[in-house]
C-alpha cells in the first residue's frame, strides 16, 4: 500500500470538525457534568451519540463510491476531526480511574461495560440507519 502524501489542506479540515466536535463536547459536559459516585452522563453520552454518527456516516460514504475528493474531505471533516474530537476515550477513563479511587467500584466496572457495548451497538446502529437510508432512496442496499 502506498502512502498518500501530506496535504496541509487535509489537516485543516481535520482541525475545523475538531473545532465543532470539541465545543460539542463542551457543551454536553457543562450540561451534565461529571459529579463523585455518579454515572458520568455528558461523556457517556457524547461517546455513544458519537460512535452512531460515525457508523451511519461511514456506511454512507462508502456506499457512495471511493474515498477520494468530496467524500474524503467529509470523512475528514466529520470523522476523524468532528467524531475524533466529540467523543473522549481520555475523559472516559479519567472518569473509570475516579469511580474506582472513589470507593465506586461497583458503578466503575458497569459504566465500563454499558459504556463499551453501548458504543458498539450504537455503532452498528449506525451502520444499519444508513444502510436503510440508502436503501430507502434507492441506492445501493
Amino acid at each position: 500500500m502506498t502512502q498518500r502524501p501530506f496535504r496541509t489542506v487535509d489537516l485543516l479540515i481535520v482541525f475545523i470538525g475538531g473545532a465543532a466536535g470539541t465545543a460539542l463536547r463542551w457543551l454536553a459536559e457543562e450540561a451534565w457534568p461529571a459529579h463523585d459516585g455518579q454515572w458520568p452522563v455528558g461523556t457517556f453520552v457524547v461517546n455513544v451519540v458519537g460512535a452512531f454518527v460515525l457508523g451511519a456516516l461511514l456506511e454512507s460514504l462508502v456506499r457512495r463510491g471511493r474515498d477520494h475528493g468530496v467524500r474524503r474531505q467529509i470523512r475528514l471533516a466529520a470523522g476523524t476531526g468532528f467524531c475524533g474530537a466529540f467523543t473522549t476515550y481520555s475523559a472516559f477513563a479519567l472518569e473509570l480511574s475516579l469511580l474506582g479511587k472513589g470507593g465506586h467500584v461497583v458503578l466503575a466496572v458497569v459504566y465500563a461495560l454499558v459504556s463499551v457495548c453501548g458504543g458498539v451497538l450504537a455503532a452498528w446502529l449506525g451502520v444499519h440507519a444508513a444502510r436503510r437510508g440508502v436503501a430507502l432512496r434507492g441506492g445501493v442496499a
